[in-house]
């Protein structure tokens, strides 16, 4: 074998994050479109007879990874500066393959569009962030709900197309199983009530989506989606929503680094909830049509943090908020009601000098004002791993980041953004020994 060759086998290539602090940022940012909103669109272009085109997609390795699943169906996909054009009219097969699938834990949203083209589909186990349970079962629960036959193997889980009906379906506020459901129940025969419906605007988005295709959707009251069935849909253009949970991040950046930034496609009533708590801690901002601007503050003041379903607080902006926390003059309080696991990143913050009472998997004690100092942490998933880039733009001296694919997931470019506003951040590659 080539020496190199060898080499290259031998090793895998590793990246992380050198961070230099303290920092103040300025300038603007432009918020890049939805994450959570692209990966149910996509898979709803698959229930189409021809192509759809959507805007504003973010290049991230989440979108990369499940457009990697369909191109291996047949798919063809033309994703050039973010606009994305599918065609399913080549889709040739059903079979998912399992490295892709591990990965990506919304790749459970292609099942309901394989199983009305193929009439059967085998999906072997989602993948994604580890950040406590997350079942399955609300997803399943509405398949054999509408007449979908779903049976669970050893590695994977396969679904049959049996006589579908509307119904009426409970969610508990799930929004990938809101959205699983809605794509199911499209073309079922009849009316299909789904209760406790997720109302994200990631939901609606998906919901006008369809809509435009052909689909008889509509909301009759902020947690029911009434859906007629429909004998066929048609391609669609649709541009994404911004990435609310993006906007947020680099809005709490700015507060935790006491400067003052301006978010563009800042939509204020994605982000009402996270606003409230602004006010609360004493960030200074103000909104002019859809842009944000973080103005330099004083001081800032604790807050109680409860994650809820939209509109309430985000849990993915839980573990970012907590960095303002750190810099706050008193005792904050995080009560993460959505994930039991959410907490973990909390021990990468101690590690920077954090003052933290954990006391439960969802209920911590954060103490500030506390001065973060520069320190080797890693990502445990991908808004924990925002959170760390936070907490090292505050910190004094250098900090290293690893497990950055992790944040890659989610995030479009965001060292680069990050530069632009002035941050000291950079991306290092390096070879591991394996």
């Amino acid at each position: 074998m080539d020496k190199a060759l060898t080499i290259l086998y031998n090793n895998s290539v590793v990246q992380k994050f050198v961070i230099h602090g303290p920092n103040k940022l300025e300038g603007e940012v432009n918020v890049s479109g939805s994450k959570n909103a692209a990966l149910q669109l996509i898979p709803a272009t698959l229930l189409a007879n021809s192509p759809s085109t959507i805007t504003n997609v973010p290049d991230i390795l989440d979108i990369k990874n499940l457009l990697d699943i369909i191109k291996m169906l047949g798919v063809k996909i033309d994703f050039k500066n973010n606009e994305l054009t599918i065609d399913p009219t080549t889709l040739k097969s059903c079979e998912l393959p399992e490295k892709l699938v591990g990965k990506l834990r919304a790749s459970i949203m292609l099942a309901a569009p394989l199983v009305n083209k193929f009439n059967r589909c085998q999906i072997p186990y989602p993948g994604g962030c580890v950040i406590g349970k997350r079942p399955l079962n609300y997803h399943f629960d509405a398949y054999r709900a509408l007449g979908y036959k779903v049976t669970e193997e050893e590695s994977s889980y396969r679904i049959e197309k049996g006589n579908l009906a509307g119904t009426t379906i409970n969610i508990n506020f799930s929004v990938l199983a809101t959205g699983n459901a809605i794509m199911a129940a499209v073309y079922a025969k009849g009316e299909t009530i789904i209760k406790l419906a997720a109302c994200e605007p990631e939901v609606s988005i998906l919901i006008e989506f369809l809509n435009g295709m052909g689909a008889d959707i509509k909301w009759i009251d902020n947690h029911v989606v009434r859906v007629k069935g429909v004998t066929s849909l048609h391609g669609a253009n649709i541009k994404n929503i911004p990435d609310r949970i993006e906007a947020g991040t680099f809005a709490i950046a700015a507060a935790a680094c006491h400067s003052e930034i301006i978010i563009n496609d800042f939509y204020q009533y994605h982000n009402d909830a996270l606003l409230f708590k602004f006010k609360e801690a004493n960030v200074k901002y103000e909104i002019e049509e859809n842009n944000l601007h973080i103005k330099k503050g004083t001081f800032l003041k604790p807050v109680k943090i409860q994650t809820k379903e939209y509109p309430g607080f985000p849990t993915d902006l839980q573990a970012p908020f907590s960095i303002i926390m750190t810099q706050a003059e008193g005792i904050s309080e995080v009560f993460e009601t959505i994930f039991e696991g959410r907490l973990g990143y909390l021990h990468e913050l101690e590690k920077m000098g954090a003052k933290v009472i954990i006391k439960n998997s969802q209920f911590a004690n954060i103490e500030g004002p506390t001065p973060l100092y520069g320190t080797h942490i890693e990502s445990l998933d991908l808004r924990a791993g925002a959170t760390l880039i936070i907490a090292a733009l505050t910190a004094q001296g250098e900090s290293t980041i690893d497990n950055i694919d992790i944040i890659d997931r989610g995030y479009e470019g965001i060292e680069k953004k990050l530069v632009n506003l002035g941050a000291n951040i950079s991306r290092v590659t390096s070879t591991r020994h394996l």
